[in-house]
Order: C-alpha cells, then structure tokens, then sequence
C-alpha cells in the first residue's frame, strides 16, 4: 500500500471511530471524507480532506485540491467536477452533495480565508505559484 492510501485509510478509520475528528497534524480541523466515482473506472473512492464551512449557509462547505502543493490537480478533483455530484461525511452525517468550482474573485476569497485559518495552505499556493491556481469546489447539499 502506498504511503498515501496508508494515510487515507488510517485517517478514515480514525474518522469514523471519533464522530469526524481527527487527531495528528489535523487535531481541530474541519475534516470531511469525500466520496467520489472514478471517471473512467467507475470505482468508489472516499478521500479525507479539510473543508471550510460557509458563512452563513449550513448545507455549504468548500474543499481545496491542493494536492500537498504538488504541479498537478488530485484525481479526486476531477471525479467530483466531472460528475458534477458526489456525497460527504461530516461528523456521523453522510448526504449528496452538488459540486460546483467557483473561479476569479470568489475563488480568491475563499482561499484567502483557509490559508488565513490554516497557514499550510498558503505555503501550498506559494508551491503552486506560476504552475497553477489550486482550485476550490463548493459543496452544496443535494
């Protein structure tokens, strides 16, 4: 098993075990697992990942492929805005969700305001300067 998919399976299975919280590097984060179809496979993946709640809107969170800051998008965010859906875990909650990439200022705010939170994600934007804009996608309840 790659270092990644022992990551994932370890941070869902502690996921689960603690009602959506998380401990290590993301003890009080927001975390959120995302369940996706491959595009061409078909095959079901479920990828932990912080989020950032919406102001004001409950059934909205917004999740960010920063792929650790690597010169590529995750697959993940392809599945999802291929398809347009996906569902989510948040605490002991699993629901559909519609996904939609927001782009230009609204982007921006948004990303501002993680990294403002979670300083990490700056430093992945600095990573990905000149490479690519690490996109957002809100996710909406269905």
């Amino acid at each position: 098993m790659s270092d990644t998919l022992d990551w994932n399976a370890q941070t869902i299975a502690a996921f689960r075990a603690n009602e959506g919280r998380v401990g290590g590097n993301f003890e009080g984060a927001p975390m959120v697992l995302v369940h996706h179809r491959g595009r061409n496979s078909r095959r079901e993946y479920v990828n932990p990942m912080m989020y950032l709640p919406h102001d004001t809107e409950p059934d909205i969170i917004y999740v960010f492929a920063t792929k650790a800051g690597a010169p590529s998008n995750p697959d993940w965010y392809y599945n999802l805005t291929a398809a347009g859906e996906g569902s989510v875990e948040v605490g002991t909650e699993t629901y559909r969700v519609t996904v939609h990439e927001l782009t230009g200022a609204e982007r921006d705010r948004v990303y501002t305001e993680q990294a403002l939170r979670y300083p990490g994600f700056g430093e992945y934007a600095r990573l990905t300067a000149g490479v690519r804009t690490i996109p957002v996608l809100e996710l909406a309840r269905a």
